[in-house]
């Protein structure tokens, strides 16, 4: 009788699957963790991803239940699958935490954020800021005969686009809100 030859993980559908289900990929993750509006609450929170080595790309925080006390912390972070799935199970653990909810996985989502930038120069380098800022649909929101504050709101890559463009007309200062976001549909 001879050996069978099966290779170790060969196939998906064997009980015996060995291959490992993982990424080594890091990927961009919004998640909307809603919160009791407590004091504390957003140190344990921001402590969780401190003590553990993760990185936060954005953070927004604001109350949205005035009778319930309850806040949204929307938090942009980077990991592997399995980073974020640990990062999601170890909020969840947070007592003050109600809903840990990932926008990436769960579909659709609208991300929006708003930003303010300095922008300093004379002569044709104003008139071409204006021009981009027009493109990008920024508003004027403070102007002096040497600067411009423009205000903008829209995807994080078309902040990090208008940023790009205005860099060499005079970029002096910059002011971000972080991401704010909501899954799309019912």
């Amino acid at each position: 009788m001879s050996a069978l030859k099966i290779k170790k993980g060969a196939n998906s559908h064997s009980a015996y699957n060995l291959r490992p289900n993982f990424s080594d990929v890091e990927e961009r993750h919004t998640l909307a963790v809603l919160v009791e509006n407590e004091p504390g609450v957003l140190a344990r929170v921001i402590g969780l991803f401190a003590g553990r080595g993760y990185n936060i790309d954005s953070l927004t925080v604001a109350e949205i239940d005035h009778t319930g006390h309850l806040s949204r912390i929307t938090i942009v972070t980077r990991g592997t699958p399995q980073t974020i799935e640990q990062i999601k199970a170890q909020l969840g653990r947070i007592i003050s935490v109600r809903k840990v909810n990932d926008l990436t996985v769960e579909g659709a989502s609208v991300e929006r954020e708003l930003a303010m930038f300095k922008v300093t120069g004379t002569g044709e380098k104003r008139v071409e800021a204006l021009r981009l800022a027009d493109i990008f649909r920024a508003n004027v929101v403070d102007s002096t005969l040497g600067s411009f504050v423009f205000e903008i709101t829209g995807a994080p890559e078309k902040i990090d686009a208008f940023a790009d463009l205005m860099r060499p007309l005079g970029l002096t200062d910059v002011a971000r809100t972080g991401v704010a976001a909501l899954s799309r549909g019912e």
